[in-house]
């Protein structure tokens, strides 16, 4: 008889972790510095609310077109070489839109920083799932909680170069070098080898004598038929795209209704966003230990719940503090969808290695695409307030959808 015990990760494991997590932290903050730029980029382009969501609905379409050249590109290159390298890129891209003279030309930005954030998502959390499994244990969460600061940072910064005054190309710039610079550095420390190496049990790199029976199981008592299969594909996918929906309203919309329909001041306008992110950091902070012990499924139902009455609330009674509040609860609520709905679809039965985790990073950029012009012509028809009731109903879809998550370990 064997006892499992828990192995203490190697020196080099234990920097690929911290390599991964620097990746996931310059994802987060290089987006996270236009965002609090949106309502200034609107008022100087002249255009409308409509025009607006059609614009940044540009971001979500370039990741959904360039998505599905993620796992060819890491096949290919490896997953930390094409995060570093579409890091560069995005940050480029993010330059370019936030100088952007004209509609077209924003929106043509903001398409080839979707197209790069997209490919950069999947390489990290590729790179991610391999350091985990060489642990033996959970860390996406933490990983997403890291990203989660880099948002943060991000919005933080951005908001202090609206205080100080700084112009647009000075301010994004510089965020441009400074974490395309961390990302290079965190190359070095990534793990070696191919992406597709084969994990034992005790998270070790398999041998010539451990075979794919050895690798980490995975889901057990789930059959492999396909449209069981595509079934629990279609709602991991509805799952994650719900918390990426909360996001979009937290990236496209908490400056202008806070700015606009408040009339809040545009430095505490970037609250909204800054709340909802530090929200999600800290229900990320605390995702694996609360999964570990209630289980994905009760986890997900109370994020819901959590996103539907905070946001309710707030979009009931509207003030600056309640609405930053209310941005606040949905990004605590959605904190571990993501997460979950990647690390569950990676474990389908039936698929090749990392294609649940493909399909999944890619079809869940639909919660990026359809809001933002929807929200816009609901906003334009009626007001943003309407426009934001999104984020309840989104929330009461992961309640109805979080009984194919994982229940709690016995």
């Amino acid at each position: 008889m064997t006892v499992d015990v828990l192995r203490r990760p190697a020196a080099a494991e234990r920097r690929a972790r911290v390599a991964v997590a620097v990746l996931f932290f310059t994802n987060g903050a290089l987006f996270a510095n236009l965002l609090p730029r949106y309502p200034q980029i609107k008022a100087d382009l002249g255009i409308g609310n409509t025009a607006y969501g059609l614009a940044v609905a540009a971001f979500p379409t370039g990741a959904i077109v360039a998505g599905l050249a993620a796992g060819v590109l890491i096949r290919r290159l490896g997953s930390a070489r094409v995060a570093v390298a579409c890091t560069l890129l995005t940050g480029a891209a993010i330059l370019a839109a936030g100088l952007a003279d004209s509609v077209v030309m924003f929106a043509a930005a903001l398409f080839l920083a979707g197209a790069m954030d997209a490919i950069t998502d999947v390489a990290q959390n590729a790179h991610g799932l391999r350091v985990q499994r060489r642990y033996g244990r959970s860390i996406l969460n933490s990983l997403h909680a890291i990203w989660s600061i880099g948002a943060v940072t991000g919005g933080a910064m951005a908001a202090g170069a609206i205080a100080l005054g700084l112009s647009r190309g000075q301010h994004l710039l510089a965020s441009a070098v400074i974490f395309s610079i961390a990302a290079c550095a965190a190359l070095r420390f990534c793990l070696p080898g191919p992406d597709d190496e084969p994990v034992t049990g005790e998270g070790e790199p398999a041998t010539e004598e451990t075979g794919a029976e050895d690798r980490e199981p995975r889901r057990e008592g789930r059959p492999a038929a396909p449209r069981r299969t595509g079934y629990l594909l279609a709602a991991f996918v509805l799952i994650a795209t719900a918390g990426t929906l909360v996001e979009d309203a937290g990236n496209s919309w908490a400056a202008l209704y806070l700015s606009g329909t408040l009339h809040a001041s545009a430095t505490l306008a970037a609250s909204g966003y800054i709340a909802l992110v530090g929200a999600q950091f800290v229900g990320r902070l605390l995702g694996d230990r609360l999964v570990d012990r209630f289980g994905q499924r009760a986890v997900a139902r109370a994020g819901g719940l959590v996103v539907a009455a905070g946001m309710g609330l707030a979009l009931a009674v509207p003030t600056v503090p309640g609405t930053i509040l209310g941005f606040a609860a949905a990004g605590l609520g959605v904190a571990t969808l993501v997460p979950a709905a990647m690390h569950e679809a990676d474990e389908l039965p039936g698929l090749k290695p990392g294609s649940g985790l493909t399909i999944v990073s890619w079809l869940m950029r639909l919660g990026f695409l359809l809001p933002p012009p929807l929200v816009g012509l609901v906003a334009d028809a009626t007001t943003l307030r309407l426009g934001l009731l999104v984020v309840p109903l989104a929330g009461a879809l992961v309640i109805l959808l979080a009984g194919v998550l994982r229940g709690r370990r016995r």
